[in-house]
């Protein structure tokens, strides 16, 4: 495994990193398996998983902090607020009173003491966003968490948000995660602009496409998905992301990597990893050995011909229904369906 600073911090991140939004979930990752994901992670030199506190209602948070009992200081911990625990006033967005409720409720669901990147999962259009940057700021000062990084925020939000801090002495964000991948290029008009002016790091979320850029998804079979994969589980993600057109990119993409000795997954992560401005690349896993297989692609490393090559692919069939590359997840703006565990919030 290879390791990157986030953004102009001293922190170093795996180029790889676990995401957890699956943990939990029904009919997909349980307890033993979830463990037996993080172990794997952190024995393939994996040092940073990503989740939220409204991944499985806090089950996510919870099954990271029960794998990483006696295990605390070999795993990162990337958490996020913001989303809606409940339905009723101040259940939502990021007012001091929110983001200090939050942080004791992922901390007690983690088993820890501290959480290393604690991430506003959106920005709350309702209010100034100083009011949030100054209880990360305090939080960052009382030692319960240690960096601090913007998801899903529009470029001049985020650019916004990084000079507020500035102007106000708070902890700068260290990155900004958003969708970018092959086949979701939009970040790049202005957001990685932004974020090289700024000195953040690029945290990509989505890498694969929801699956599409693994190769699973069978062409000669009208994109036909193996069961259990995200794109068979959620039809929103497989109507947005299977489409003719879209296949007929991985073709080309599958057909350029294997070429070279490689799959079009490997491609997926060196693609990304080729612009040093990305730390490191979330990846979700549904076992050890994807676990290994995903860490195998940091081994290719693209030359900066191998990278044009690519572009030019991409230029020319530009894929469909890439979407924003900041989230409007229903769930920032809804209740989940079940209460939320280990508080009240």
């Amino acid at each position: 495994m290879k390791y990157r600073h986030l953004g102009s911090t001293g922190l170093e991140v795996s180029e790889i990193g676990l995401g957890a939004n699956s943990f939990g979930m029904p009919d997909r990752r349980d307890r033993p398996e979830s463990v037996a994901i993080i172990h794997a992670a952190i024995d393939h030199g994996v040092n940073f998983v990503d989740t939220s506190n409204v991944y499985a209602t806090g089950l996510s948070e919870e099954y990271i902090g029960h794998a990483l009992v006696g295990r605390r200081d070999e795993m990162l911990i990337g958490t996020k607020f913001g989303s809606m625990r409940r339905q009723g006033p101040n259940n939502f967005g990021g007012s001091r009173n929110f983001v200090m409720r939050s942080v004791e409720e992922s901390l007690t669901r983690l088993q820890t003491d501290y959480i290393d990147v604690y991430m506003i999962h959106r920005p709350d259009t309702r209010m100034p966003i100083e009011e949030t940057l100054r209880a990360l700021d305090d939080l960052v000062r009382d030692g319960k968490i240690r960096y601090t990084t913007g998801c899903n925020f529009e470029a001049w939000r985020i650019t916004d948000a990084q000079w507020t801090n500035k102007q106000n002495g708070f902890v700068p964000f260290a990155a900004s995660q958003f969708a970018y991948s092959m086949m979701a290029r939009g970040a790049e008009a202005e957001m990685i602009p932004a974020c090289r002016e700024l000195g953040m790091s690029v945290i990509p979320y989505l890498p694969l496409a929801a699956g599409m850029l693994t190769g699973k998804a069978n062409a000669a079979d009208g994109g036909s998905v193996p069961e259990g994969t995200r794109l068979a589980l959620e039809q929103g993600m497989a109507d947005r992301w299977i489409t003719s057109r879209n296949l007929e990119l991985v073709g080309l993409l599958d057909g350029w990597a294997r070429d070279r000795g490689h799959t079009v997954l490997e491609l997926a992560f060196a693609w990304l990893l080729a612009d040093p401005i990305v730390a490191t690349v979330i990846a979700g896993a549904s076992s050890a050995e994807q676990i290994a297989q995903n860490v195998a692609a940091v081994e290719w490393v693209l030359s900066a011909s191998d990278k044009a090559e690519v572009d030019a692919i991409l230029d020319e069939y530009p894929a469909e229904n890439s979407g924003p590359y900041f989230s409007a997840a229903g769930y920032f703006y809804e209740p989940t369906l079940a209460p939320p565990r280990g508080g009240t919030g």
